[in-house]
């Protein structure tokens, strides 16, 4: 059985995956919108990893006896500078969820909730590879700068790259 209080801050983390994946899905929406298909591709990618994050922990907290909350989500922002504000967003909102996580397992560890904190190990390791991802993003965009070939190739090679790289190792062993 799960504590109330490790309930509920997992419910937090429902929120924040969720919150995640519609942020994405806005993003993707405004890259599609703009002629930028491979960055929408990748984000709409993303967007689906992180409701499955989600469901990992809605299904985590309902086998231990507690109750997972769809948590009413804001409206994310759907008009974006560009690119780069976009995997600006992204590297900050993976820190923030990283902190989360970090903060959740040091929960379990004060309320010796053994169980929970090896669930966590997971999202540990998965925010380690979304953080390195997003970061070596924001390197390539750094790089090509105002090069509008380059953004072509960064638009037509990052499609596949949070696919085959980082993001997603186990989230897709339902």
């Amino acid at each position: 059985m799960i504590s109330s209080k490790i309930e509920e801050a997992l419910n937090r983390q429902i929120d924040l995956e969720g919150y995640a994946s519609m942020y994405y899905l806005a993003m993707a929406s405004w890259c599609e919108a703009n002629g930028l298909g491979g960055i929408a591709q990748f984000l709409y990618h993303h967007s689906d990893e992180e409701r499955e994050h989600m469901l990992k922990l809605f299904h985590y907290i309902n086998d231990r006896g507690g109750h997972a909350i769809v948590p009413a989500f804001s409206a994310p922002q759907k008009d974006f500078k560009g690119i780069q504000e976009i995997f600006e967003i992204v590297l900050s909102h993976e820190v923030k969820v990283s902190n989360e996580i970090n903060a959740l397992v040091d929960l379990c560890l004060q309320e010796k909730d053994y169980t929970t904190h090896n669930f966590l190990q997971w999202y540990v390791t998965e925010q380690i590879e979304e953080e390195s991802l997003a970061r070596t993003i924001l390197d390539k965009l750094a790089l090509i700068g105002e090069d509008k070939g380059g953004m072509y190739l960064f638009d037509r090679d990052i499609a596949t790259m949070g696919i085959n790289t980082g993001g997603g190792k186990g989230s897709h062993s339902h």
